[in-house]
Parts: structure tokens; C-alpha cells; sequence
């Protein structure tokens, strides 16, 4: 009874094998606040449809899936959390030194 797991078992987890519930809701605030502003600012201009789809646009961007990671707001996130917290490297040598190796050389 041994069991093969997919490496993409995971996507099953995901709506349409793509977004997660909060994905889905920030894009739909982002285009339901556009339409918002579409009815209340009509545009006249080409610069007022840019300010008026502008929040829709952005959350597609946010929510756009890109290899390697979940989607854009996922990296802008690891990005964010990389240069703002700080970082410690711990690095030990495993074959000369360590608690393990000096600890082989005090027991002979």
C-alpha cells in the first residue's frame, strides 16, 4: 500500500488549479472597485479610463501566475520580507568542525 504522490499535488489544492481564495478576492475588489469608478467618473479623457481601470489592471497584475512562484504578490512578498528583515547565515563546517567533531576528539 505505498502510495506515489504527483509533484504537482498541491495545484489540486488551488481554484482552477491557479488561484487561492484570497487571489480571487482581490481581484474581484480590484475590478469591482474599476467599475465603480467607470460609473462614477465617467472617462472623458484617455487619463481618466487609465485612473478609473487602474485598480482592476493592478490586481490582475497582483494575481497573475509566473513560474516558479504562486503569482506576482507572492514575490513582491518574499522581495519585501528579504531586504526588511534581518538576515543571519549560520554556517558550519561538517567535516572539521562543529560540536559533534570536537566533542570525537575529547572522547580519544
Amino acid at each position: 500500500m505505498n502510495y506515489l504522490i504527483p509533484a504537482n499535488s498541491k495545484k489540486s489544492m488551488l481554484i482552477f488549479s491557479l488561484f487561492t481564495w484570497f487571489d480571487l478576492i482581490l481581484f474581484a475588489s480590484g475590478v469591482g472597485l474599476s467599475l465603480l469608478l467607470l460609473v462614477i467618473i465617467s472617462p472623458s479623457t484617455l487619463w481618466g479610463a487609465v485612473i478609473d481601470l487602474a485598480p482592476g489592471l493592478i490586481c490582475g497584475l497582483l494575481v497573475m501566475p509566473i513560474p516558479n512562484y504562486h503569482n506576482l504578490r507572492i514575490v513582491l512578498m518574499d522581495v519585501y520580507w528579504f531586504f526588511t528583515n534581518r538576515q543571519r547565515f549560520i554556517w558550519k563546517g561538517w567535516c572539521a568542525s562543529g560540536e559533534y567533531a570536537s566533542e570525537e576528539t575529547e572522547q580519544k
